[in-house]
């Protein structure tokens, strides 16, 4: 279907000028911020709390988002996107804040150390260590141990399904549903939507090449399925998931095929692409109805992954 039109008033005649692999790391971080606002208000919660997690050579910082209600609540990990480059905890507050009220969680936001300077597999080791820290301190945190989620956007979509695997693998902790929202799941440029919608619609896949020289060190690194987690040998045993695309996306495919290839695997997997959206529609309820109809899509279906009658 045709683009959205407040998106496509959104885009102008900028659509190839994000955050692009053209103006640098620190304007690439910066560029983050320009979507804060669009989110639409920042909705109040009962409590917001930032603490720090040890990790491999140092710590990180998660938030704590609790919303109104008495817990224990589940929980969602949540990982932000920005091509493992850009964003933080401040660039992904206001939806946190919505997923915490809309499906009833705690929501721990995840700031992962970024590349060039920390480059793969930091983020998802990171990731790990900070999904692990909140099964182990779930009862401090007023969370269901038995009731843990892991999310994530673009990027933290890709740490999202990683996290999944690395859980597994390491036989624990549990892991009950995954959120991917417009997820990288390939070190690969040859999906149709790359082709048909990688230039003019925000992410170009100029960008996306560019991301991806920032966070593996080595190009071979892509083949490793905690880079490229559509690449594991098995997905077999992963947590059910929704995995949520965008019509004019380059993503748009290999999140798709994500999801196949976990059914295939016989893991239940709801996917779904939104008409006439780009990548981003997470952060753009303010300017466009039909964003905050796929938000709110997006939120139910967490509700639904978290809930205790399955």
């Amino acid at each position: 279907m045709p683009l959205d039109p407040d998106i496509q008033a959104l885009l102008g005649d900028g659509a190839d000028d994000g955050p692009a692999f053209s103006l640098g790391v620190e304007a690439s971080r910066a560029a983050e911020y320009d979507f804060i606002e669009l989110c639409g208000p920042e909705e109040p919660v009962a409590s917001v709390v930032d603490r720090t997690v040890a990790v491999e050579g140092g710590e990180i910082g998660v938030r704590v988002y609790t919303p109104e209600g008495t817990g224990p609540f589940p929980c969602l990990v949540y990982f932000h996107g920005g091509g493992w480059v850009a964003g933080d905890l401040n660039t992904m507050d206001r939806p946190c804040r919505t997923f915490a009220n809309g499906a009833g969680c705690v929501v721990v936001s995840v700031d992962y150390r970024c590349a060039p300077e920390s480059r793969f597999p930091t983020a998802a080791n990171d990731s790990f260590a900070a999904t692990r820290w909140v099964a182990e301190n779930a009862a401090e945190l007023g969370i269901d141990a038995s009731r843990i989620a892991v999310g994530g956007d673009s990027a933290g979509g890709n740490l999202a399904a990683v996290v999944s695997q690395m859980a597994r693998d390491a036989g624990g902790p549990q892991i009950v549903f995954q959120l991917m929202i417009y997820p990288v799941t390939d070190f690969a440029f040859d999906t149709p939507s790359y082709r048909e919608v990688g230039e003019g619609y925000g992410l170009t896949t100029p960008m996306m090449e560019w991301f991806w020289e920032q966070y593996l060190a080595d190009p071979a690194d892509g083949a490793n399925p905690y880079a490229s987690p559509i690449r594991a040998t098995s997905l077999a045993g992963l947590p059910p998931a929704a995995v949520y695309v965008v019509e004019y996306d380059p993503l748009r495919d290999e999140g798709l095929a994500y999801a196949e290839a976990l059914k295939a695997a016989g893991v239940p997997a709801d996917a779904r692409c939104f008409d006439g959206l780009v990548h981003g529609y997470l952060q753009m309820g303010a300017v466009s109805g039909a964003a905050r109809r796929a938000v709110a899509d997006t939120v139910q279906a967490l509700r639904r992954g978290l809930s205790a009658e399955k």
